[in-house]
């Protein structure tokens, strides 16, 4: 069974309903049935490559509120995270273009890695103090997470490296009305917009798979209806 999951590295739902899903897929029967593929989505496409701004200011600015208000979003986030488990910084964060972060993952599946580096990322923007913003941070967090440094540094110093992928992705996204992320689609069937809880993420898990392998349903009857078996045919 496949579940896409639309997703940017910048997005912190994205962070927290990851966290939600894995953990309804680990309790799953099916666990090693689930094939997960990780898609690209940018949230800020038009963001100046190379240029960061500190998350609580893009905040303010972005949804027309106070540093304050920022700040406290971003407090109840981190008890969020917490709650499945994640580290979130809540202050000294910054932010910026995502889109040579997505054409490493791309990378990185070709590589059999996505789901190494998806979650070292997550990491390194979240969970650590140095930006994830800045070439030289993003080369180590890629090659840590199993990459060769080889690779990596030449998809950075080739715009055009997998960013049909990247594009492709943002265009099936849209196709599929996505207007932001997280975006979960099951078995090409199901659709879950948001970092919903775990247990809704189970319930999705466990229809889909029964709709790969549906249960018999005995339809009660004559007790006294003709057949045949081992000991011969009813006369």
């Amino acid at each position: 069974m496949r579940i896409d999951i639309w997703s940017d590295v910048a997005c912190p739902w994205c962070y927290v309903g990851k966290a939600r899903f894995d953990k309804a897929a680990q309790a799953f029967a099916h666990a090693d049935d689930i094939e997960v593929r990780h898609r690209s989505f940018e949230l800020d496409p038009t963001a100046p490559p190379g240029e960061t701004t500190d998350v609580i200011s893009m905040l303010a600015s972005k949804y027309g509120i106070t540093a304050e208000n920022a700040q406290a979003n971003e407090r109840r986030l981190g008890e969020l995270a917490a709650a499945e488990g994640l580290d979130y910084r809540t202050e000294g964060r910054d932010t910026g273009n995502t889109f040579d972060l997505h054409r490493l993952l791309h990378l990185a599946a070709d590589k059999g890695l996505e789901a190494e580096v998806w979650r070292a990322f997550y990491a390194a923007n979240f969970a650590e103090e140095t930006s994830l913003f800045e070439r030289d941070r993003i080369v180590r967090v890629a090659v840590g997470a199993g990459l060769e440094q080889a690779d990596v540094v030449a998809v950075l110093d080739d715009p055009d490296a997998y960013a049909d992928a990247v594009r492709g992705d943002e265009a099936e996204a849209a196709r599929l009305g996505a207007r932001g992320v997280p975006f979960f689609v099951v078995d090409g069937k199901y659709g879950i917009s948001g970092a919903q809880p775990t247990e809704l993420f189970a319930e999705i898990l466990e229809t889909a798979w029964g709709e790969r392998e549906p249960k018999l349903t005995s339809i009660a009857g004559d007790a006294g209806s003709e057949a045949c078996g081992p000991d011969g045919c009813t006369p």
